[in-house]
């Protein structure tokens, strides 16, 4: 019997697809018009189950990883719960490196998915440079013991075709009508691969890249901690690519979860933190560009997340 369009045969085919929402209570008449794209919608949450899929199916295909093959990867936990979906439908054993300076909520869904982990321990409860190539060495010492394939998404350039289709799917929601694109930085696979997409379709297109102000490297500032999950490495990421942005952003971790709270309170949005960051950033453009302009931004993750954190408690 053919299977109903309805029926879909695994939970990877609800990948990418997401909505855009405007915004309305944060945003002045006077402003640019600000649209988020709601990436909770995927089935983990979270919009790295684009990149997760995208790194796997590429080693898939030319033999990096073989059937029976263990995955590895070193993950602020977004990264890794997404991986442990994809690996959980496809079957392969998946080894993460993570810590507690990220969310229990992540750790937990990366162990109901059937995910490894290994817990390298931060110093203050924060991200920074240090913990980040911690986390890489156990990741690599890891490969080497089960001679798996490493996904190393902060070199890892198979990720960037997931964010084109971001932008061809950003591009056909708004008609054609973006003026400006903002994105917070992790692996900067996402800003860049979304910005690459919208300025072949119209170079003028602003892009603006978003970093915590505690660890603002991009911006040529020091290296520091700061508590905005998934973002900020603490150093310039390989796939950084100064020239598809025309605009680096600062966000402090306090502006940032603040923001998200508001967006919960005030337009029902349930985000991260790196999502409060990227709103603040996207409402000083739109107040820039003014009324007849469309601004693109990113709900990266749902607030389901943080829910052990401080984040959302007593908020």
């Amino acid at each position: 019997m053919p299977q109903s369009p309805q029926i879909h045969g695994s939970i990877l085919e609800r990948i990418g697809g997401t909505p855009l929402i405007e915004l309305r209570a944060l945003v002045p008449r006077t402003s640019a018009r600000v649209l988020v794209k709601i990436e909770s919608e995927n089935p983990t949450g979270s919009m790295k189950d684009r990149m997760a899929l995208a790194m796997i199916e590429a080693a898939e295909r030319d033999g990096r990883l073989k059937s029976g093959g263990t995955v590895v990867e070193y993950t602020g936990g977004s990264t890794g719960v997404s991986l442990a979906l994809i690996c959980g439908v496809k079957g392969y054993p998946l080894h993460i490196v993570t810590s507690d300076a990220f969310s229990l909520e992540k750790r937990d869904h990366m162990r109901a998915l059937g995910a490894e982990l290994t817990l390298v321990k931060s110093a203050d409860g924060g991200m920074d440079e240090a913990l980040t190539r911690d986390m890489i060495e156990a990741a690599h010492r890891i490969q080497e013991r089960t001679g798996g394939f490493l996904t190393d998404q902060l070199n890892n350039a198979d990720q960037l075709s997931a964010y084109h289709t971001m932008g061809e799917e950003i591009w056909r929601q708004t008609d054609g009508r973006v003026d400006a694109f903002v994105q917070s930085v992790g692996t900067a696979a996402s800003v860049r691969g979304v910005a690459e997409y919208l300025r072949e379709k119209n170079p003028g297109v602003h892009v603006v890249a978003v970093e915590p102000s505690e660890s603002a490297v991009l911006s040529g500032r020091e290296t520091g901690s700061h508590k905005i999950e998934g973002v900020g490495a603490g150093f310039v990421v390989p796939l950084w690519d100064s020239g598809a942005v025309k605009e680096i952003a600062t966000v402090s971790t306090a502006e940032a979860k603040e923001m998200a709270r508001r967006l919960a309170r005030t337009e029902a949005l349930f985000a991260g933190t790196s999502t409060g960051a990227n709103v603040i950033a996207a409402l000083k453009v739109a107040e820039r560009l003014g009324p007849d302009a469309t601004i693109v931004t990113v709900m990266c993750d749902s607030g389901i997340k943080y829910l052990s954190t401080d984040l959302y408690k007593g908020a």
